[in-house]
């Protein structure tokens, strides 16, 4: 009976510090910030007009001009990335366009909160058609990507351009 009692008794005690660590880890844990949320974003370094020059304008040439066709007197010549390194120089460029429509709105680069904002998603939605389109090697794809990065330009172009 006194064998039974002390069982009793060491799990009744080891249950309730098990309960007892479990609070204090549940507390622990709720003071915590993570490191990533503490830390302040890098500040922005480049202008609007030198990510269009140094990222943009030269990402979307790679993209337009890597797949087309051309028609005269001496035939057809269709133009597409043929090996993995070409195929992979479209995909950078398709990223890049991407990744540059995240740094147009990170900080104060935005101009306006709404159509600033809304276009270079728009940019950054053609990038990833391009992007998806080097990865399947989809020349077609490619170009129709083209055609969506174009309009995404013109149409911002149209509204923010400023030279």
């Amino acid at each position: 009976m006194k064998t039974v009692h002390w069982l009793f008794v060491v799990s009744a005690a080891l249950f309730i510090s098990g309960i007892g660590f479990i609070i204090a880890g549940a507390r622990a844990s709720q003071g915590a910030v993570p490191a990533a949320a503490a830390a302040p974003p890098p500040p922005a370094v480049a202008t609007v007009q030198q990510i269009m020059r140094g990222i943009v304008g030269p990402a979307a040439n790679v993209v337009f001009e890597s797949v087309s066709t051309t028609v005269s007197a001496a035939g057809i010549e269709e133009k597409q990335p043929k090996t993995d390194a070409e195929w992979l120089e479209v995909s950078s460029s398709a990223a890049a366009l991407v990744e540059s429509a995240n740094l147009l709105v990170a900080g104060d680069r935005s101009i306006d909160k709404g159509e600033w904002v809304t276009m270079a998603k728009a940019m950054a939605d053609a990038g990833m058609v391009a992007l998806k389109a080097t990865q399947a090697k989809d020349p077609a794809g490619v170009l129709a990507a083209g055609e969506a990065i174009n309009t995404s330009c013109d149409n911002c172009h149209r509204k923010y351009q400023r030279e």
